[in-house]
């Protein structure tokens, strides 16, 4: 309990609408800046280069949310099982748990980015590039390499410094990188002409800001966790890790499948005129993302330490929380960008161009999947807070490759036009579905075992 109020929240006693604030304000400020590092290098690369340079960095940004997905896989492993030895007093197996997730994700985010790095026009070739794009984005993934390495510690670190009770820090982290970044891809792209390259620079050297100041923050002005290293239990902790975070990790990889089947499907059906235009559905989808983590990364710690703390009641009261908050934040992007695609588009090129105009008309429909998959990242991040892990990945994949998958497949020869920008917020809706008769089922049966084991003559009171 100590520990939880040193840091400045009390995850006990404190109201959980209190608590939910402190850390989602700052979060979602946070995290909106730190999509407005991937949307800068489209409006930027859009505006200076055109739609085959949008197009060029597209077929590149799966390789980003992977990585991604792999600094929050490891970020909410940390946090959690954190979360929990904190609630029971044990701050030093926090402490340790960080940092062999730390030290595991050193090793396998070098391995990656040599491999990308010796196979850069093989990588490109793999993810659908043709010929007319090959040469931007080439450019853009060698230049983006850098920026890999240190994104996976910036996204570890943002998830357990909020644990840590400094959301406003973990929102500094993403804010100075992503103002940095603004300013350097102005100059790069346009005063210093280089591109796409230009563009990828930028982002590798503010997200490497980030980074250092996740480092500084953890040496310098943590309250309970620090770097502390131990290999005992190392594989087993960091399995544990990978466990309860591997939702979070298929999550990105999911945006990542939807983007490379997506530039396939669009590539079939409209050339690199229709990847430009799903690339702006691209720039987009991780606001929608960064919103709706915001509300599961909020109540994740309060959800986790009272988890641990064997607290139901305020378990639900902030999982019901988020679920509300959720849907909000994504009826307010779905108005928004169906109301104002035109505006929407204009950011990045020309609405006038074939490719404008085609996103002006596809960008209203594929909007409609805010509000469902907002709610839908509120359930999964509750079940990774709960350490129901199985439950996490089981919906993760169901919204991010089983169910979307074959929509974009399907819809299209059913219904040419519309159909291939549906297949995203059908997949949504279809996994949203099975969450609810899920959860419903769930706490049918939790109610039916209360009944039984009711000592009021075998009935409910």
């Amino acid at each position: 309990m100590k520990e939880s109020s040193a840091a400045g929240l009390d995850y006990a006693g404190g109201k959980v609408n209190s608590l939910f604030i402190k850390m989602f304000v700052p979060t979602l400020f946070g995290l909106i800046f730190n999509a407005l590092i991937t949307i800068a290098d489209g409006v930027f690369v859009g505006q200076g280069v055109g739609p085959n340079g949008i197009a060029a960095v597209n077929i590149i940004a799966p390789l980003f949310m992977v990585v991604t997905g792999s600094g929050l896989m490891f970020g909410i492993g940390a946090s959690v099982i954190a979360g929990i030895a904190i609630a029971q007093g044990d701050s030093r197996r926090a402490c340790v748990n960080m940092t062999q997730g730390c030290v595991f994700s050193a090793v396998l985010i070098t391995v990656l980015v040599l491999g990308l790095f010796f196979f850069r026009e093989e990588t490109a070739r793999l993810f659908g590039c043709s010929d007319e794009l090959m040469d931007g984005a080439i450019d853009y993934l060698t230049w983006l390499i850098p920026g890999m390495f240190f994104l996976i510690f910036e996204c570890i670190g943002m998830m357990v410094i909020r644990l840590d009770g400094s959301p406003k820090f973990a929102m500094y982290c993403n804010i100075i990188p992503a103002v940095f970044n603004v300013f350097l891809d102005y100059y790069l792209v346009f005063p210093c002409g280089m591109g796409v390259k230009g563009a990828a620079i930028a982002t590798s050297a503010s997200i490497s800001v980030g980074a250092v100041m996740v480092f500084v923050y953890f040496t310098r002005f943590s309250y309970v966790l620090k770097f502390m290293w131990s290999g005992r239990g190392f594989f087993v902790n960091t399995w544990r890790q990978i466990c309860i975070g591997s939702s979070a990790f298929v999550t990105e990889a999911a945006m990542s499948v939807m983007m490379l089947t997506g530039n396939y499907m669009f590539m079939k059906y409209y050339g690199e005129t229709g990847v430009a235009a799903f690339s702006i559905a691209c720039y987009l989808f991780p606001l929608m993302f960064m919103m709706s983590n915001a509300v599961a990364q909020s109540a994740q710690p309060i959800i986790s330490y009272n988890y641990g703390a064997q607290a139901r009641d305020r378990v639900m009261a902030a999982f019901r929380l988020s679920v509300r908050v959720a849907a909000l934040c994504g009826l307010s992007v779905f108005l928004v960008i169906s109301l104002f695609a035109d505006g929407v588009v204009a950011l990045f090129i020309d609405p006038s161009c074939s490719a404008g105009q085609l996103a002006v008309y596809g960008l209203p429909i594929y909007a409609s999947c805010a509000v469902l998959f907002a709610v839908n990242i509120a359930f999964i991040g509750y079940y990774q807070s709960i350490e129901k892990s199985f439950m996490a990945m089981l919906f993760t994949l169901m919204r991010g490759a089983v169910v979307l998958v074959p929509m974009f497949y399907v819809l299209p020869v059913f219904f040419p036009g519309w159909g291939i920008w549906a297949a995203i917020p059908l997949s949504e809706a279809v996994t949203l579905t099975a969450i609810c008769m899920t959860y419903f089922y769930g706490v049918m049966k939790r109610r039916m075992k209360l009944c039984r084991d009711s000592s009021s003559g075998g009935r409910c009171s």
